[in-house]
Order: structure tokens, then C-alpha cells, then sequence
């Protein structure tokens, strides 16, 4: 199998609760969407839902491509490690319809190695 497009996405908010702003990074591409008011877990959630959608709006199979992110928690939630609670259940429940039911290919990474994150914090300016 050759190299897959690697998706990063990260989501956040200030403060917590407060404004949420999620980050996709494709191909070199920045996308970032402020999305209102809500708790960082929920903007985590929907950084996966943005990643997943940009994967999708390229026409790209799961086999092709990987979403990147630094939440562990959202991602072993929405992979089936651990289970969905609050929100989080609303949340998987978008990502399965967008998916037919299984799991995006995604995989955990460091902080300092999510673009999307960088992309979040330039913003910032922190």
C-alpha cells in the first residue's frame, strides 16, 4: 500500500467553556471554522467531524487516507476503546452516518506533531 493523505485535525475553545475553533490541515491546506460557544471536548469532537468531512469532500476512501489528532480521548471513543457519554454519543452517532456505521482510519499523535493544532496556536498567537 503507498503513503495515505494525512488529515490532522484539532479542536478548542477559550475559555473553558467558551468560543470553539477547530483546525483541519490537509496537503499543506489550513482550514479553520469557529463554531460558537461550547466545552473543549465538544470542539475536539468536532475537529474528527470536520477531518472526516474534509476526507470525504476529496472523494478519498478510508484506505487512503489517516486522521491525525491529539485527543485521546475523542479517539478512543469514536475507534470503540471506550465508551461514549453526554455529547460525545451525539457526536459518534454524526461520525457513523458519515461513515455507514465504521470507524474512520485515525490514529493519535503528540501535540507538537499536530499541524492542526500549530495552525490553532499561530491563531492564537500563543
Amino acid at each position: 500500500m503507498g503513503s495515505r493523505v494525512k488529515i490532522y485535525f484539532d479542536g478548542g475553545c477559550r475559555p473553558n467553556p467558551g468560543r470553539m475553533e477547530v483546525a483541519v490541515v490537509v496537503q499543506g491546506k489550513v482550514r479553520i471554522f469557529d463554531l460558537g460557544e461550547g466545552a473543549s471536548m465538544d470542539a475536539e469532537w468536532h475537529a474528527l467531524v470536520a477531518a472526516q468531512r474534509v476526507a470525504s469532500d476529496l472523494g478519498l476512501a478510508s484506505s487512503t487516507y489517516v486522521l491525525l489528532g491529539d485527543a485521546a480521548a475523542v479517539i478512543a471513543q469514536a475507534t470503540g476503546g471506550h465508551r461514549c457519554r453526554g455529547s460525545g454519543a451525539a457526536h459518534l452517532a454524526v461520525l457513523h452516518e458519515m461513515t455507514g456505521g465504521v470507524a474512520p482510519p485515525i490514529r493519535y499523535i503528540k501535540r507538537s506533531q499536530n499541524l492542526a493544532g500549530i495552525a490553532l496556536a499561530r491563531r492564537a498567537g500563543r
